[in-house]
């Protein structure tokens, strides 16, 4: 059998699709990277009130295969809100859908993010889980290390702290 003449650009085609696959979820995983520590800790402040510290106590006490259903059940609750923000997007209410959109995935990532860390023990009983989802924080935070270390990051980083000194001062003289 001959060798095919399309086979040099199979890895450079592969490094493209990574590429592209990468600049699409950047966006993503910026937000989730921005909201999953605070909306958890949110959401572990509801763990104060005895019910909730109930069930919580019983999300952790899952076996695998039910800590990855009770994972993936508000994802699929919430997908039909998303969809009915694009729906509202195509009929021209643009604020409604965005309002709706924000909310779904503000609550969406509280609630994900607080299932993840209550069920994250059991989660990594699931043999292709624990070896996959190591695998996927190493590249996850690969990427945001490189967008981290981008000039843009760092001056709209630099901007921010600027602009919070700022905010600091002015109110300083208001006082």
């Amino acid at each position: 059998m001959l060798p095919s003449m399309n086979a040099p650009l199979r890895p450079r085609l592969r490094i493209l699709l990574r590429g592209i696959v990468t600049a699409l979820l950047v966006p993503v995983l910026l937000f989730e990277e921005w909201g999953w520590g605070p909306l958890a800790a949110l959401a572990a402040q509801l763990g104060r009130l005895p019910q909730w510290a109930r069930l919580e106590r019983k999300v952790s006490a899952l076996p695998p295969w039910g800590a990855l259903v009770v994972l993936v059940v508000p994802m699929a609750v919430l997908f039909p809100v998303k969809l009915m923000a694009l729906y509202l997007f195509g009929e021209g209410h643009f604020t409604t859908g965005f309002a709706l959109l924000i909310g779904a995935k503000i609550a969406g990532t509280a609630i994900v993010a607080r299932l993840f860390q209550l069920t994250l023990p059991a989660l990594m009983e699931i043999p292709v889980f624990a070896t996959w989802y190591p695998r996927w924080k190493a590249w996850k935070d690969r990427v945001l290390s490189h967008v981290r270390q981008s000039a843009p990051w760092r001056a709209v980083r630099a901007f921010r702290v600027d602009m919070r000194r700022r905010w600091r001062a002015l109110r300083q003289r208001a006082e």
